[in-house]
């Protein structure tokens, strides 16, 4: 019988980023209540951006680990990549999320509505609904082995769906402003910012990125002990 992988002692190094990550937080809301300006135009409703822009970007990045980890399964067919890969796509589901609800909230005093049919609002809603079919699809797979190629292979296809999303505001028109590289000639929003605006933000980056490495690292070890929870069924059933 193998050892469980979870009797092993929490690495050192994933301990530090706890600390790490929750010492970050704690300087990150500091920089976005107390240190960046007030926006001139739109008031305290513009704070949510910080957090908007770093939960979307780790949504995004963790989807795109999902899908290297998928080829590295499907090239060396080790079940390690399909556990990391399963935990890029939960974490990035909650990012992603967080990344919409939060969106919402700015656009309700920004563009009076909680919903409109933006581009970027659709792109990532179909992005956020592609990543939770995969999770949905996978519960229907009993063989592991089965389920991890099928994992592989849809994790590559739904990856897709990031750079649409990501590149959406620079196709279309959008009301969506483009804050991050040169402005696009057909964004209809958008705001400078400060010196102390873009502190506080590349620090809320710093710090989500943090908090997601932390999140999908504990995940990951707890699918590491799913794992073996199902390694040992398959030995009492044999």
């Amino acid at each position: 019988m193998k050892a469980n992988p979870m009797q092993a002692e929490k690495p050192r190094l994933l301990r530090v980023l706890e600390w790490l990550t929750v010492i970050s937080l704690a300087v990150a809301l500091y920089l976005t209540f107390f240190y960046a300006p007030r926006e001139a135009v739109m008031g305290e409703v513009q704070r949510v951006f910080y957090f908007h822009v770093a939960s979307g970007w780790l949504g995004m990045m963790a989807f795109i680990i999902a899908a290297v980890a998928g080829i590295a399964y499907l090239s060396r067919r080790d079940m390690r990549w399909d556990v990391l890969a399963v935990a890029c796509v939960e974490i990035g589901i909650i990012y992603a999320f967080i990344n919409t609800a939060s969106g919402s909230i700015w656009a309700r005093p920004a563009w009076n509505t909680w919903w409109t049919w933006d581009p970027r609002l659709v792109t990532s809603t179909i992005m956020i609904l592609v990543y939770i079919a995969y999770l949905m699809l996978r519960q229907g797979l009993e063989d592991p082995e089965q389920r991890a190629r099928f994992g592989a292979v849809y994790s590559l296809v739904a990856a897709v769906t990031v750079p649409l999303t990501y590149f959406s505001i620079r196709i279309w028109r959008t009301l969506h402003p483009v804050v991050i590289g040169s402005g696009s000639p057909t964004a209809e929003g958008g705001f400078d910012m400060t010196s102390r605006m873009l502190v506080a933000f590349l620090f809320a980056l710093l710090t989500f990125t943090f908090l997601g490495v932390t999140l999908i690292w504990q995940r990951y070890r707890l699918g590491q002990l799913n794992q073996h929870v199902e390694q040992l069924r398959a030995e009492v059933q044999d």
